[in-house]
């Protein structure tokens, strides 16, 4: 099986939820649409989506994030990932 490519920002966003004292799980090797990173923050769940500065959902994302019953935050950068997991953005 071929690895899944890594968006070039998620170890960035990842040190960067670590160094404030989240807790991040890999996904990415999953596929078929499942979101990259389950994070955990203040007693809180948040599946992050990362994707590249500029870039959007492929088809199997997306149809991933319409049929799982809660909203997956959508990433693209450090300053958004913690928005995601401080404040529920997506």
């Amino acid at each position: 099986m071929t690895p899944r490519r890594v968006d070039a920002n998620q170890a960035e966003i990842v040190a960067a939820l670590r160094a404030m004292g989240a807790h991040c799980q890999d996904l990415h090797d999953v596929g078929r649409g499942v979101p990259d990173l389950l994070v955990a923050y203040a007693g809180r769940l948040t599946l992050i989506e990362v994707k590249a500065p500029g870039a959007r959902l492929n088809s199997r994302e997306a149809l991933w994030h319409r049929l799982w019953p809660i909203p997956v935050a959508v990433v693209h950068s450090v300053d958004e990932a913690i928005e995601a997991i401080t404040e529920g953005g997506s």
